[in-house]
């Protein structure tokens, strides 16, 4: 294993539970199509032989979106409860191979934040992953706060994901072209619209202000926030706005870390880089939505020295996700 000689885990790696996916609706279950969905329900054989054949040592394994965002709350509280369980499981099964992100019943805030305690304390995860907006609700509001407390009380991160734009802004911005491009909606824009846009409200509502030391990660290089970071800030400290001192940077800088899933660009990564600093990146591969085999072939081509390029591969998720 390993990739020139270097560890490399990788933490923005999907499965799916049974239970969770037979609440999805039709066009989230169609996401596992070509292939993907055997590779989902695979927490064995397949992942590790393919996680071999591309040099990749640990994977975190989360639960794909919308995981449990979606349901009513009694039903996320047991469905939640009863994955992160059958998760530990498969963790146990290879201990040296898996880590995992716990799935939160964000319909009951106060039972997520308990869930969140459980699955750091009692099964040993390395935090949590919520996928979107909680039917509707964007996960910025005051209501969820408990589960933030909770996340800086247990000095967890807590990993930001995207899913489907609701159906209006599906509707308004990306109908036309669904039928020939249904990616539009999902990885290939829709989802760095809707996880950017959460990124940015979570600044916004003054959450790092009652929590200085909350801890959030967001993939695929940020959703592209690191590229806009400067204009953003820019544009927010100008006339008209609450406070022309706030500087969204500052906050951006402090709280996030990123990961590289399913975006393997190198001049993506350099701005990153140049605006975040080293320290706040994570290696990722978003398997298996994007396979193993991309993201494996363009560790060799990153530009990066040898002391940074061991922060990136393993160092920095080490350290975040107190990982030996």
């Amino acid at each position: 294993m390993a990739i020139n000689g270097k560890r490399v885990i990788v933490i923005e790696e999907h499965y799916w539970d049974r239970e969770v996916a037979s609440h999805f609706g039709p066009t989230d279950a169609m996401r596992g199509a070509s292939g993907i969905l055997e590779r989902l329900y695979d927490h064995g054989e397949l992942r590790i032989r393919e996680m071999d054949e591309a040099g990749i040592d640990f994977q975190v394994l989360s639960h794909g979106a919308p995981s449990t965002q979606r349901m009513d709350a009694e039903t996320a509280v047991k469905v939640a409860r009863g994955a992160n369980d059958r998760l530990r499981e498969i963790v146990r099964a290879h201990p040296d191979r898996f880590g995992a992100f716990g799935a939160l019943p964000t319909p009951d805030p106060r039972a997520a934040a308990d869930e969140l305690e459980r699955c750091v304390t009692k099964l040993g995860f390395q935090g949590a992953m919520v996928h979107g907006p909680t039917n509707g609700v964007w996960f910025d509001d005051k209501r969820f706060w408990p589960i933030f407390e909770r996340a800086q009380a247990l000095d967890t991160p807590i990993y930001i994901h995207p899913a489907q734009p609701n159906e209006k802004v599906a509707e308004a911005y990306y109908k036309d072209y669904l039928k020939d491009f249904p990616g539009l909606l999902t990885a290939a824009w829709g989802f760095t619209v809707e996880c950017a846009t959460q990124g940015i409200r979570m600044v916004l509502s003054g959450v790092f202000d009652k929590y200085p030391n909350l801890k959030i990660i967001l993939g695929h290089l940020g959703e592209s926030i690191p590229f806009s970071v400067w204009r953003i800030t820019q544009a927010l400290a100008r006339q008209g706005n609450r406070d022309t001192s706030f500087s969204f940077r500052d906050y951006f800088c402090r709280h996030f870390w990123i990961t590289t899933s399913g975006n393997f660009s190198n001049p993506a990564l350099l701005c990153c880089v140049m605006e975040m600093g080293i320290d706040r990146i994570i290696f990722s591969i978003d398997y298996p939505f994007v396979p193993n085999k991309p993201g494996a072939d363009w560790i060799p081509t990153i530009p990066l020295c040898s002391e940074d390029k061991d922060k990136l591969l393993h160092g920095n998720a080490q350290r975040l996700l107190k990982l030996s």
